[in-house]
Formats: C-alpha cells, sequence, structure tokens
C-alpha cells in the first residue's frame, strides 16, 4: 500500500480573490474585467481542475460569494509524499478542542457539514468527487464578515502572495461541455456555441454529424418527456468522454422490476462503432426492459465508476439486490465499489459463448466442452462440482491453461451451485443452451453508425414498450390454462402472467415424474428425499435423488435445486413434497408480486417528495423542475391562470430572498 492519509487540521487558509479563468471554460461568462470571479457556480461532482490550489481557490471563491470560510479537512499523500486526495470544509466545520485556559475562546464552529472532496486522476487532472452545499447555520455574503481563509496568503504559509504582473496571477480551468465531432467539424457545447475541434485519445470517437446527432436527440427527448434524465463526463480537454442517460419509463420500470440488473457491456468489449452500455432488467412477463443507457469512451476504472455512480444518483440511490456482468476483473472492482451491498455474479450465457473461442483450437475440443457442460450444468452441490472440475483438467491436461484457471478462480460469480443464495429473478440464464439476448436485437449491431443507433433508438424503445402491452392483453383476458391438473396450476392461473404460469407449467407437468421418501429429523425441519426420473435415449430412464427441506410448522421449503431463487417460482421437488404433505395450495410468500398480472403498474413518475433525498441537490433540482413544469402547463391554459401563475410566482420569489437573507 503506498498511500498515507495525513488527517490533520490546516495549516492555513489559502488566497481566492486575484486570478482569472482561462481557456474553454464553463466559467467564463462570469469573469469580470479584474479577472475575479462574479457570481461563481456551485461546485459539482465532476468538476476537473489542472491543480490542487486549484481546487481551492475556486472552492474559496465560491465560499466567499456565499459568505464562509474555508478549511482544509484533510489532504492524503502517497509515500511519495504526491498529494491524492484532498477534502476541504466549511470554516465552521468540527469543534474545537476543550480549552484549560481560565478564559477560554468561544465556539465559532458548528459542526457544519458543508465540504467537497477531490482526488487526483488518472489523467493527472484533480477532480471533485463528493459535494455539500447546505450549512448548519446562518450565512451572510453581504455582512462583510471576514474570514482568513479570503486573506492573500498561499496554503500552509504566512507569506502574502505577490501578484506583479498579470502573468502571476493564479490560473484556474474548468471545462464546459463539449461535444467534439472527429472529422473537425467543429464542436458544439450545449448552448449550440461552435468552436475549434480538440484532438484527444481519451473522448468518444464521434464521425462527423455525431455531434449534431447527439444534441438532436438529447432535444428531442428533453422536449417529449420533462423528466428525462442526462449527465455528461468530459476529459481534460472538455472533450465528451462518456454519456448516461435514462427516460422517465425507464425510472418508474426501476421500482417494479430493480431487483436484479444486468449491465450490458457487449457493445464495449467487442468493439461496435456504438460504445454502448445497458442497464437491463426483466419484466412480469420474463421481458427485457430497459433501465437506462450509457456510452463510454473507454474501459477504465473510472469510466465504468462514473457510469454507475450516475445510474444510481438518478435511481435515488437505491442498489439493486443482485448485479450481472460480464466476467471482468474492472468491473469486478467497480461493482464492488459502487454497489457494495448488491450481490455481483458474471453472466453465464456470456461465459458459455465464449468456449469455442477460447478452446476450440485444443486437442478433444468436444470432451473438454461436453465436461464442462456436466461440471455447470449437472451439480447439484459444490463438492460435485469441484470433483466434476478436477476430473476434465486432468484427465484433458488443461490444468495450465490461463481461461481455464481464471474461470476456477471466479466460479463462485457464475456456476449455479454456488449461487443457489443469490436472488436471480430468472435474469441469470441458468438452463443448459439458454441464450441471452440484447435489448437492442434487431437495432444495433457492430457495424451500426451511432446516428443511426439514435434513430432507430425511439423505434427499439416503442417496439418492446408494445410487446409488454400485448402481454399484459392477452394475460388480462384469457388463461393459457384450459383444464389445470392441479390446484397450485389454477391457483397461479388466477395471478401470474401467462408467460410465467407456461413457464411454471413446465414444472407442474414434471412434478407427476418424481416421488419422494421422507426423512423425520429429530430436531426442525423435515427432509425429503425426492427422485426424479427422466428419460435417457429413447427407450432408458434414470432417476436423481433432490434433498427438499420442509418446515410445516412456518411453511418454509428449501430444495438442493434451488430453481425458486433463480427464477422465482417453485420447482417440481417442492411442489411434490407440498403434494405429498397435503398442503392445497402454495404458500404466500413463494406467489411473487413481480410476476403478477393483477398488479397495477403505472409508468408515470410520481411527483411527490416521498422518494427524494432532499440532502442532495441534484435530487432537489429535479423534483422543483418537474413540478414548475406542471405550474407552467396550468399557468399557459388562460390569461387568467397566467396572470395568477406571475403573481404566485413572484411572492414565493420574495420569501426565497427572505429565506435567503437568514440563511445565507
Amino acid at each position: 500500500m503506498d498511500e498515507v492519509s495525513l488527517n490533520t487540521e490546516p495549516v492555513d487558509d489559502d488566497d481566492a480573490d486575484d486570478f482569472e479563468v482561462v481557456g474553454d471554460c464553463a466559467m467564463t461568462e462570469y469573469v469580470g474585467q479584474t479577472g475575479i470571479i462574479q457570481n461563481p457556480l456551485p461546485p459539482a461532482v465532476g468538476m476537473e481542475f489542472e491543480t490542487y490550489d486549484d481546487v481551492y481557490y475556486f472552492y474559496n471563491c465560491y465560499a466567499k460569494e456565499q459568505g464562509f470560510g474555508v478549511r482544509v479537512s484533510n489532504t492524503w499523500y502517497r509515500k511519495s509524499r504526491e498529494k491524492y486526495r484532498g477534502k476541504l470544509s466549511c470554516s465552521s466545520a468540527g469543534f474545537k478542542k476543550k480549552s484549560e485556559a481560565n478564559r477560554p475562546r468561544p465556539e465559532t464552529r458548528t459542526g457544519c457539514p458543508a465540504m467537497i472532496k477531490f482526488r487526483l486522476m488518472e489523467t493527472k487532472r484533480w477532480r471533485i468527487i463528493e459535494v455539500e452545499l447546505e450549512h448548519n447555520h446562518l450565512l451572510s455574503p453581504r455582512s462583510g464578515k471576514f474570514y482568513k481563509s479570503h486573506k492573500h496568503i498561499g496554503i500552509g504559509t504566512k507569506r502574502t502572495l505577490q501578484l506583479d504582473s498579470a502573468e502571476e496571477v493564479q490560473k484556474i480551468r474548468l471545462f464546459r461541455t463539449l461535444i467534439i465531432d472527429a472529422e473537425g467539424n467543429g464542436n458544439v457545447d450545449v448552448n449550440g456555441v461552435f468552436g475549434n475541434n480538440v484532438n484527444s485519445s481519451n473522448q468518444l470517437k464521434l464521425k462527423p454529424g455525431d455531434a449534431q446527432a447527439v444534441q438532436s436527440f438529447f432535444c428531442r427527448l428533453q422536449l417529449t418527456d420533462p423528466n428525462f434524465f442526462n449527465v455528461v463526463d468530459l476529459n481534460e480537454k472538455g472533450c465528451l468522454r462518456n454519456l448516461f442517460w435514462t427516460d422517465t419509463r425507464s425510472r418508474v420500470a426501476y421500482r417494479y422490476f430493480g431487483d436484479v440488473v444486468l449491465i450490458d457491456t457487449t457493445c464495449l468489449t467487442e468493439r461496435y462503432d456504438v460504445p454502448l452500455v445497458s442497464f437491463i432488467g426483466v419484466n412480469h412477463h420474463g421481458q427485457s426492459v430497459l433501465l437506462g443507457c450509457g456510452l463510454l469512451a473507454s474501459e477504465t476504472i473510472e469510466s465504468y465508476t462514473w457510469l454507475f455512480r450516475a445510474w444510481l444518483t438518478c435511481m435515488l440511490g437505491r442498489s439493486p439486490q443482485t448485479i450481472i456482468t460480464d466476467q471482468c476483473r474492472i468491473l469486478q472492482i467497480v461493482v464492488g465499489d459502487v454497489f457494495p451491498r448488491a450481490y455481483h455474479c458474471f453472466s453465464l450465457s456470456c461465459i458459455m459463448q465464449k468456449i469455442p473461442e477460447k478452446l476450440q483450437g485444443l486437442f478433444e475440443y468436444e470432451a473438454i466442452r461436453a465436461a464442462l457442460h456436466r461440471a455447470i450444468y449437472h451439480s447439484l452441490r459444490p463438492e460435485e462440482f469441484e470433483a466434476a472440475w478436477e476430473d476434465m483438467i486432468q484427465r484433458h491436461g488443461i490444468k495450465d491453461h490461463g481461461w481455464i484457471q481464471t474461470l476456477y478462480e471466479d466460479r463462485k460469480r457464475w456456476a449455479p451451485v454456488y449461487l443457489k443464495e443469490a436472488y436471480l429473478s430468472g435474469v441469470f440464464s441458468f438452463l443448459q443452451n439458454e441464450v441471452s439476448t440484447s435489448y437492442f436485437e434487431g437495432y444495433l449491431d457492430k457495424n451500426t453508425p451511432l446516428k443511426e443507433f439514435l434513430d432507430k433508438y425511439d423505434q427499439a424503445l416503442r417496439a418492446n414498450y408494445q410487446l409488454e402491452a400485448l402481454a399484459d392483453m392477452d394475460s388480462r383476458n384469457s388463461s393459457c390454462i384450459q383444464k389445470p391438473r392441479c390446484y397450485y396450476e389454477f391457483q397461479l392461473s388466477k395471478l401470474y402472467t401467462n408467460e410465467m404460469l407456461r413457464k411454471f407449467q413446465t414444472e407442474v407437468e414434471a412434478m407427476y415424474s418424481c416421488y419422494s421418501t421422507k426423512h423425520v429429523s429429530a430436531d426442525g425441519p423435515i427432509t425429503y428425499i425426492v427422485k426424479e426420473e427422466f428419460e435417457v435415449g429413447s427407450n432408458e430412464k434414470d432417476s436423481r435423488a433432490f434433498d427438499v427441506l420442509y418446515n410445516a410448522s412456518d411453511l418454509e421449503v428449501l430444495c438442493v435445486c434451488g430453481l425458486f431463487n433463480c427464477r422465482g417460482y417453485l420447482c417440481r421437488h417442492i411442489l411434490c413434497v407440498l403434494n405429498q404433505s397435503g398442503m392445497q395450495e402454495i404458500p404466500s410468500q413463494y406467489i411473487l408480486s413481480r410476476w403478477r398480472k393483477d398488479v397495477e403498474r403505472s409508468y408515470v413518475l410520481d411527483h411527490s417528495c416521498s422518494g427524494i433525498d432532499i440532502k442532495n441537490p441534484v435530487h432537489r433540482y429535479d423534483d422543483l423542475y418537474k413540478r414548475i413544469v406542471q405550474v407552467v402547463e396550468e399557468g399557459r391554459r388562460s390569461q387568467d391562470r397566467y396572470k395568477v401563475t406571475l403573481q404566485t410566482l413572484d411572492e414565493i420569489l420574495n420569501k426565497l430572498h427572505l429565506v435567503e437573507d437568514h440563511q445565507v
């Protein structure tokens, strides 16, 4: 570990008054003739600066405008004494140590939480990674109150800065949002301003016309959906590097189907022309639902971290129970960092699709492939998997094969035998020969240009929405079952959608190929040994035993096959035990609301504050914006409504100014 944290109080405060802003900068319009920033922007996550001092100058200038002082709370150093992380706080943060003096100075600190955290990125720029704008004390920018941080002193020194010439004035660069064409067509910022092309390898590769296509795409979505959400990430030259967006339907769908999320990075890893990353869930029909999209310039920890945090922020910080990704060390690191409470597993479908690419050149490839399938799909317990794996690598001499070694090291993230405790709700491809398809299948391939994809984006969404609407209608108006074979089947035919009922019927049909023998435990649940018969070849039959634990008092049942957690409905072995035990219907805890057809699902975003984190400025802005749009819609309907709206808005502004005068 080559990093050291020095959690110390600040040595001293620093100067913030005399500096200028240079380059393509979001704050250029705020700079006066004196070179001092006028009305500076508030700090926000994602802002980047050239140096540690630049961050301090910027935050100090903002602090002076708002009426508070700044302290350096923490600075982290590597063993080489290089700074790599910092935290700046309001001067009222924390509390002073108790003094033994006869006449101690009065306490001036309030434990204020306002602060910014920033760190050194791979690009050697300093990026703000966390912001808290709220103070727990009154601020007064017009009072002229003196703060040490607003004096002309350097960090860690008592020496006054010598600002004898314009060249010696401290410079700060804070780049604005730019979208750069690849072929020198100029750049377009969010306000439509054109400039010179910027050449950088750490940016999205946009072809001629792509910049305008992206801008038109977002304008169209914003006009049709007031709750449309998008975030951009810039490189060191202000060029578009990463992008995230989602719409109202996706944000609401996450509330219903956000328990398990698949993060599809195929387009990025397979080097598609469109470096798309999709967040995918599964709806009540077992269909894919889109929960958000991103475009990334590269497969780096920094890019993935930015994207995942943007998505999580949009979803109000509610993490999924389970996240499924491709097998990738970078994704493993980032998911563990951004979603520490989520169960992270690798897509078995993606792993199985790589077998020909990774193993086809080996001697006895077909035999190795068959042995791998047996280990994966026929193992009920970890010890069975371990034995089958060991036999495979020894028999075929592939112990030192790199990909096989990596698979084994990661086995607890992808092998079904290790995932029985994870809740997967049918997103994880568990069955043999089951292949997952992309949400944009038929609309996006390896050579699809970005402009064409953006043009087809709405069409792809409408096609998927129509499939869901048709399935809803089909499930409400008719049942796929005519004559139920047992009450379990009849029970779920009244509750579940037709597609989920069809899958459950497979288990009901197979239940009649099972029989059980009871083994009574001295204390605790009863263990049943369920034997399932199945055909081997044309005229031969074989059987296999499955352990089922049944607790009659709590109506809890658990099978070694683990189908319920994986697919979201009970397996044939459990149904056999319930049937033999005289249980007339499926216990309520095994009927999941996510599969029900009688649940009303409205894809309209709830404007109540129940899900809003009022401490988060992004959430506050988002919520207020949505509410003011409603006011505008009502106010434009007539002249009388317009006049009432103007009068009410003026009253609100006056009240806000009074609050600001007391609070700031």
